[in-house]
């Protein structure tokens, strides 16, 4: 017997919950998430160079002031 439209938004409305159950781990939290990786390079003189370098590099880059064509 073939499955129905409601059958298939039922079992897709239950793996829809598992799974934000899952990205959760079962917290109810108002974060989108940053708040597990803020401060993770805090104090880290690779990331500040990193960072350095790659403003450094930005900065290098000519500035094309005459674009009028949408990217």
């Amino acid at each position: 017997m073939p499955i129905t439209v409601e059958e298939r938004l039922r079992a897709l409305e239950c793996d829809v919950a598992e799974l934000k159950q899952r990205a959760t781990n079962g917290k109810k939290s108002e974060n989108s998430g940053w708040d597990a990786i803020l401060g993770t390079f805090a104090d880290c003189p690779e990331f500040d160079e990193a960072m350095r370098l790659g403003r450094e590099y930005r900065d290098s880059l000519p500035l094309d002031i005459d674009d009028t064509e949408p990217a």
